[in-house]
C-alpha cells in the first residue's frame, strides 16, 4: 500500500492571474483551478433539485444529472474529514479550520436540513469558535431527499468558492455516499450504489482532486459504550423536549414532507412512537442507542471500503485514548492531551503537508512561511 501510495503524484493548475493576485492579497494562493462555467448559486442548485414539497425523487435526480459528467475545474485541493459518528469530526475540522485558515462544508446529509439542531447534533454556533461552515442547516426540512448528485454539484461549488477566497476547503461528515459523491473522478446518478454488495470487486473510483483524508478512528467496543452515553447527554441537553415540540407543532402532512430527510434523523421515529404512546420511554432510548451504534458501524464498514477496495489515500487518526479518558472522567485536561497528541497534531501535520505539497516549497500558514516538512500522506491522482 506505502508503494502504492508514493507512486501517486499530484497535479496542479494555476488559477488565472487575476484570480491569483486577488487570493494573494488575502493571503494564501488560491488552492484550484477556477472553473471555465461558474456553477450556480445553492439556491438554484436546490430549486432544480427539489423545486416543490411534490416533486418525486426521480425529478429531483434528473435535474442534476450533469454531474454525472467530469465536472469542469476539479483541481480544487480539498481536506476531508471522515469518522464514524461520535468520533469527533466536527472538532477536528474546526481546529484544522482555526490552525490553516479553512472553512468547513459539512457532508452530512442529515445536518444539510434544517431543524432540529439538538436530535441531528449540529454544532452550535458558539461553538464554531467564528469557523464559517456551509451546507450546515442550509436546506428547508421539507425540500425531500437530497440526492448524491445535487451534492456533488453543491459541494464542489462551496469548495471552489472557499478556495478561491485563498481559504482552505475542509469538507467533514458521516455521509460516506456524498463523500464519494463529491470526490469520485466518475459519477453516475443512475448507477447502484457504490458500497452494496453488487458493487463488490469491479467498481474502484479514482480522486477527481487534490485531497488530504483523515480518517478519526474509535476501537468499536469503545465507540459503542460512548455513544450510548452521548444519546443520555442528548437526552439531558433537550433532545426530548425538542422533538416534543416539533410533534406538536407540525402536521401529519408537514411530517409526511419530511421523510425523506429531516424525519430519518435517529431519535424522531423513536421518540415519535414514545410520543404517539406506542412505546415506552426506556424502550424508546434503547432503539435510540442500538441505531446509533448500527449506524457508527456501517460507517466504519464504508470508510474501509474507500481505503482497502477503492485504494483512497485515508489516514487513520485514532480517537480511542480521549475517549477512553471521557468516559473514565480523567478531566478535560488529560482528554486535551490524548486529542493533541493522536488526533490535531498529526492531522495537522497531514494537512500541512499536503497543503505544501500543492504550494510547492513554503505556504503561507497563519501568516508565515513554512518549510515543507517529511510527508505524512501522499496526495490523491487529479482526473480530467
Amino acid at each position: 500500500m506505502t508503494t502504492l501510495l508514493a507512486n501517486r503524484i499530484t497535479t496542479l493548475v494555476r488559477a488565472p492571474p487575476m484570480a491569483a493576485a486577488a487570493a494573494v492579497a488575502g493571503g494564501r494562493r488560491p488552492l484550484h483551478r477556477t472553473f471555465a462555467h461558474p456553477p450556480p448559486p445553492e439556491e438554484e442548485h436546490q430549486q432544480r433539485a427539489c423545486r416543490s414539497r411534490g416533486s418525486s425523487s426521480s425529478s429531483c435526480s434528473a435535474s442534476s444529472s450533469s454531474s454525472s459528467a467530469p465536472a469542469r475545474g476539479t483541481g480544487t485541493g480539498m481536506v476531508v474529514i471522515v469518522g464514524a459518528t461520535g468520533t469527533g469530526k466536527t472538532k477536528l475540522s474546526i481546529d484544522a479550520a482555526e490552525a490553516v485558515g479553512g472553512e468547513v462544508v459539512n457532508a452530512d446529509k442529515i445536518q444539510l436540513y434544517a431543524g432540529l439542531d439538538i436530535t441531528t447534533n449540529k454544532v452550535a454556533p458558539a461553538d464554531r469558535r467564528g469557523v464559517p461552515h456551509h451546507l450546515l442547516g442550509a436546506i428547508r426540512p421539507d425540500a425531500g431527499a437530497l440526492p448524491p448528485s445535487t451534492f456533488r454539484s453543491l459541494g464542489a461549488a462551496k469548495v471552489s468558492l472557499i478556495a478561491a477566497r485563498g481559504r482552505v476547503p475542509i469538507v467533514a461528515g458521516g455521509s460516506n455516499s456524498l463523500i464519494h459523491a463529491l470526490l469520485a473522478d466518475r459519477f453516475d446518478a443512475d448507477a447502484a450504489d457504490p458500497f452494496s454488495s453488487s458493487s463488490r470487486g469491479h467498481y474502484r473510483p479514482a480522486l477527481r482532486s487534490p485531497c488530504c483524508l483523515l480518517w478519526v478512528h474509535v476501537d468499536d467496543a469503545l465507540l459503542a459504550e460512548y455513544l450510548d452515553r452521548r444519546v443520555d447527554d442528548m437526552v439531558g441537553g433537550g433532545m426530548v423536549e425538542e422533538l416534543r415540540e416539533y410533534f406538536a407543532t407540525t402536521t401529519a402532512a408537514e411530517r409526511a414532507a419530511h421523510a425523506a430527510g429531516l424525519g430519518r434523523a435517529i431519535g424522531v421515529p423513536e421518540l415519535g412512537a414514545y410520543l404517539a404512546g406506542r412505546t415506552s420511554f426506556r424502550a424508546a432510548i434503547d432503539d435510540i442507542k442500538a441505531n446509533t451504534r448500527d449506524l457508527a458501524a456501517a460507517q466504519v464498514s464504508k470508510i474501509r471500503r474507500m481505503a482497502d477496495a477503492w485504494g483512497w489515500p485515508i489516514q487513520r487518526l485514532d480517537a480511542s485514548a480521549t475517549v477512553r479518558a471521557r468516559l473514565q472522567g480523567a478531566g478535560p485536561d488529560a482528554e486535551s492531551a490524548c486529542w493533541e497528541r493522536d488526533v490535531r497534531g498529526p492531522g495537522l501535520a497531514a494537512i500541512r503537508s499536503f497543503l505544501l505539497e500543492l504550494d510547492g516549497d513554503s505556504i503561507i500558514i497563519n501568516g508565515s512561511a513554512e518549510m515543507e516538512p517529511e510527508p505524512r500522506v501522499r496526495c490523491c491522482d487529479v482526473v480530467g
